[in-house]
């Protein structure tokens, strides 16, 4: 099965930017759509954006203008630009190859605070 490493989480300020990188441990863009997901302390895991094998990406209502996600095939990365970060984008966030029955990664932590 295939393996996601995600990077790039950490502290940033209100307003700020951060890019979370998701590298597979082989080709998977080809085979399955990728999706990010995020969970705040107390809440349930919810889905961020996806992108499918052909490029069409989908996001929620609440990052739609801020969160951007893109592929690199040639280094088997997903990546998640996050701008003009809120307080309550505050989560670890993760890599989804497949759906809810794929792979996952282990999360990276975004703290949004002043």
């Amino acid at each position: 099965q295939v393996q996601l490493v995600e990077s790039g989480g950490g502290l940033v300020q209100p307003g700020g930017s951060l890019r979370l990188s998701c590298t597979a441990s082989r080709s998977t863009l080809s085979i399955y759509a990728m999706y990010w997901y995020r969970q705040a302390p107390g809440n349930q895991r919810e889905l961020v954006a996806s992108i499918t094998r052909r490029g069409s990406t989908n996001y929620a209502d609440f990052v739609k203008g801020r969160f951007t996600i893109s592929t690199d095939n040639a280094k088997n990365t997903v990546d998640l630009q996050l701008n003009s970060l809120k307080p309550e984008d505050t989560a670890v966030y993760y890599c989804n190859a497949g759906g809810l029955n794929g792979a996952w990664g282990q999360g990276t932590l975004v703290t949004v605070s002043s």
